[in-house]
């Protein structure tokens, strides 16, 4: 972690038609911050930081202690969590596949943008506590509660030992990473992918959907 900057510089920010209010100035160096680490990552110094987005070095710090305290920031606006998802997965008025279909088609629509590709990615590589955090997230709020929603529909017992629900969670790990590589093919290596997501997304729920509950099933047998 970087200590506060002791320099007099000039608090010279990014120029506007007017003075920006002090919440207004907070979230333009958020936004800026997320175009710069979107572009390269999380490396660099917190003066090379503040020149790339616009702002000195004094002024990033008087909003954020550290850069620690500005990534923390970034991902909590990149990498938002609808509290509406975990009810939609869990809502048995309706066929397990229109939720499914129903959820997936939100849930890609938050996680294939640029920056949500680009800086989970970044992430791995060289801040792995953000994704560790929305992994434990993704694991409890979604894998688990799907995998038991597929049981449910399918009539299939509860997992009989961790092996079990481990091999379980292999199983939607496949379709989440067929999901989010989407936006790989697109952000990262700059392929194209199909014009018509919503049909892409509802076609790898429904391989999951043919596939796992099989699986699953074979696991007991």
């Amino acid at each position: 972690m970087e200590s506060r900057a002791t320099s007099t510089e000039p608090e010279v920010s990014v120029k506007s038609t007017r003075r920006l209010l002090p919440e207004e100035r907070e979230q333009q160096i958020v936004e800026k911050a997320i175009e710069h680490f979107t572009r390269n990552g999380f490396g660099g110094s917190t003066r090379e930081l503040a020149r790339q987005i616009g702002v000195t070095q004094p002024l990033l710090y008087r909003y954020f202690e550290s850069k620690d305290a500005l990534i923390e920031r970034v991902y909590n606006e990149v990498f938002q969590w609808r509290p509406d998802w975990e009810r939609q997965i869990a809502d048995r008025s309706l066929p397990l596949t229109e939720r499914l279909h129903a959820f997936y088609l939100d849930y890609s629509s938050v996680i294939l943008r640029e920056e949500w590709i680009r800086l989970f990615i970044f992430a791995g590589l060289t801040h792995e506590g953000i994704n560790h955090k929305y992994l434990s997230k993704l694991r409890t709020k979604v894998f688990l509660p799907v995998l038991a929603e597929v049981r449910e529909a399918f009539g299939i017992a509860a997992p009989r030992s961790t092996a079990e629900t481990d091999a379980e969670i292999e199983m939607i790990w496949s379709l989440h990473a067929a999901i989010f590589y989407i936006g790989v093919r697109k952000w990262v290596y700059g392929l194209k992918v199909p014009a018509d997501l919503d049909s892409l997304i509802r076609q790898k729920v429904d391989l999951f959907l043919y596939g796992a509950p099989a699986a699953m099933k074979k696991l007991r047998g």
